[in-house]
């Protein structure tokens, strides 16, 4: 009876390597952990951004600041409150290391204009000008 056998090709399966799998799943893991860090920044200061109906989502960068304007004046960036003298200081420092930074004003909707203007004024005297406005979409 004749034997049949298998040629080196055939032989042969295909080995999944198992390291670099391991590799990309943790540096995965880590990426979507530091998304979901920079997410939460930015809505930990509780506040009811006003409604619009035709509101539409920007493209933005990765580095924009987001300047949180509460209904009782305080200015928080990055969890971290200033007055409206701090907030001009530092808008200062950041246009000069960035000239082209996008700024990006979350206000409540019961802030007074007068605080909105305040961080207006704050971004023009730093020369930025790359500003945006935060709103919800309104679906009714």
């Amino acid at each position: 009876m004749p034997r049949f056998d298998f040629s080196e090709y055939y032989k042969q399966r295909p080995v999944i390597q198992l390291a670099p799998l391991v590799d990309i799943a943790f540096w995965a893991l880590m990426f979507f952990m530091i998304i979901a860090v920079f997410n939460q920044m930015e809505v930990q200061v509780n506040m009811t951004l006003p409604k619009s109906k035709v509101a539409t989502q920007s493209a933005q960068s990765a580095g924009k600041i987001v300047i949180n304007v509460t209904k009782d004046g305080r200015f928080v960036v990055n969890q971290k409150e200033y007055t409206s003298n701090g907030l001009a200081a530092m808008l200062k420092q950041v246009s000069q290391l960035f000239p082209n930074q996008q700024v990006i004003i979350r206000a409540d909707e019961l802030a007074y204009h007068k605080y909105v203007i305040q961080v207006l004024d704050a971004c023009a005297q730093s020369n930025l000008s790359d500003i945006s406005f935060s709103a919800v979409r309104d679906e009714r």
